[in-house]
């Protein structure tokens, strides 16, 4: 298989890794998706303006820790692929780029979002992995996104 399709194929997955269905086990960021990120890399940058904080990682460790506490108070966390994945790669990094939809309930109420997710790949010893993450995400009108999310999981 190419590289690009190699990318792209990862970070569909990637995408899905961020999902949640009421009664699932605690959310843990390294048993969902450590295996997407460079653990090794002092060059990683991690960041998505979903944050509230806006805080910028530098350790996927790090990245984790901003994103558990959230996803472990949401009841679900339900995802669509909009538009890519779009993906170049030479040699020994790869960018790729995706727009996904997402519906995400908390005990407070629904929130349908379209978030824009690059990211940035290095080729390494057991494979290609995130260096680089930015994610822009708004916030849809509530219900934009009825009848479009897949109404069983991911598979």
């Amino acid at each position: 298989m190419d590289d690009e399709r190699v990318i792209a194929d990862l970070h569909d997955r990637w995408v899905f890794g961020w999902e949640r269905a009421e009664g699932d086990a605690p959310f843990d960021f390294q048993r969902s998706l450590g295996e997407f990120y460079d653990v090794s890399s002092p060059d990683v940058r991690l960041y998505d303006d979903f944050d509230p904080e806006q805080r910028v990682a530098t350790t996927a460790a790090g990245y984790g820790s901003i994103w558990e506490p959230p996803f472990r108070r949401m009841l679900s966390a339900r995802h669509a692929v909009d538009d890519g994945p779009h993906v170049v790669a030479d040699h020994d990094l790869a960018a790729s780029t995706l727009t996904f939809v997402a519906r995400i309930t908390t005990p407070d109420g629904t929130s349908d979002v379209r978030t824009t997710s690059s990211l940035v790949w290095r080729r390494t010893p057991v494979g290609w992995r995130i260096v680089r993450e930015h994610n822009s995400t708004r916030l849809l009108p509530a219900g934009e996104l009825d009848g479009v999310l897949p109404t069983r999981e991911h598979a």
